[in-house]
């Protein structure tokens, strides 16, 4: 097939794909934020209008936590999910696997099964409404202790909720070091539950970061995952045991970790046999939609339609979705 150097938006939009690599810490709107902070007589930590300029990835994780502290309200966790599932529409997916990590919402701590329950709602009066389905992977933060992991684990295996697909972690590799060890135990724990395991790495970090999530998390997908480039050994690997990467290009140079799209290691990636999907990461706070990372990259790397359709089967394939879901967008990819 013919190259094509700028789809269409609307071409996009109707690629049938699924996301899996998107935070509902992400996905507050400034006005949100600015209301729910003056009915809680909060101090903004900038103007509005400069709300999402961040400095770097620690400015970043630091806004989450003043952001999701406004959210004390089981009605505002069901409005921000179901404005979610909303966005997901408006990108053309139709399933996402959303993390969330309890450890950035202080009005909910101690309170995860009331925490999911709200979040849950929302995300069923979505799909009532006719809005993609929506899994959750629950996660933990990269800085915890062992035994904080294994209280999350014990938690969301005594809760058995059916929206909880995953365990995840997430956090500033840099800051945090290597956690693979501290952490192994609880993952296996999960695994052998029947959670599956998704793993920030290859982020902030070197490509040790993916080679810890893999063998020592047991790894189902790797979020970003991007400097594995760095390692071929790695890349091979990655190959090998077909573990997906979930990718978010606009986080990656939002937050540094690349100057330009061009630099971007994805094409290599994607040309080298790993199967990756492209992602939103922090949607609203980093100004990424799900339709804008296809066009990014179609546009920088020159995908035919054959590599979007390559891309979206791979977006599918790493979800969580249950099997009728995922054939479900099979066969319409089918049919794009």
């Amino acid at each position: 097939m013919p190259t094509i150097q700028n789809p269409s938006v609307e071409r996009l939009r109707a690629l049938p794909k699924a996301e899996v690599h998107a935070h509902l810490e992400g996905c507050f709107e400034s006005t949100l934020l600015e209301q729910w902070a003056k009915q809680a007589g909060v101090a903004m930590p900038r103007p509005a209008d400069r709300l999402f300029e961040f400095e770097g990835l620690a400015d970043f994780l630091h806004f989450l936590d003043w952001a999701c502290g406004l959210a004390a309200t089981p009605q505002r966790l069901a409005e921000l999910a179901y404005s979610y599932s909303q966005r997901l529409a408006e990108g053309g997916a139709g399933y996402a696997d959303v993390i969330v990590n309890p450890t950035h919402w202080p009005a909910w701590h101690g309170r995860l099964p009331a925490m999911i329950d709200a979040i849950d709602a929302g995300l069923r009066a979505a799909e009532q409404d006719g809005l993609p389905p929506v899994g959750l992977c629950v996660s933990l933060l990269r800085t915890q202790s062992a035994d904080a992991a294994a209280e999350l684990v014990d938690a969301l295996v005594a809760l058995k909720h059916p929206r909880v697909v995953a365990l995840s972690i997430d956090g500033n590799e840099a800051a945090a070091g290597r956690t693979g060890l501290r952490f192994a135990q609880a993952f296996r724990r999960a695994g052998a539950a029947g959670l599956r395991r998704t793993v920030h790495a290859g982020e902030s970090s070197g490509p040790e970061g993916v080679r810890d999530a893999i063998e020592l998390l047991g790894a189902d997908r790797i979020d970003h995952g991007v400097r594995a480039i760095e390692d071929p050994e790695l890349v091979a690997l990655l190959v090998e045991r077909q573990i997906p990467l979930g990718i978010c290009p606009t986080s990656n140079l939002r937050l540094g970790v690349y100057p330009r799209i061009e630099d971007h290691p994805i094409e290599r990636l994607r040309r080298a046999g790993v199967a990756v999907s492209l992602n939103t990461d922090d949607p609203v706070l980093l100004g990424a939609s799900l339709v804008g990372e296809y066009a990014l990259c179609a546009r920088a790397f020159g995908w035919s339609d054959d590599d979007l359709r390559a891309l979206a089967r791979h977006s599918i394939g790493a979800s969580f979705a249950n099997a009728d879901t995922k054939a479900r967008l099979v066969q319409a990819l089918s049919a794009w």
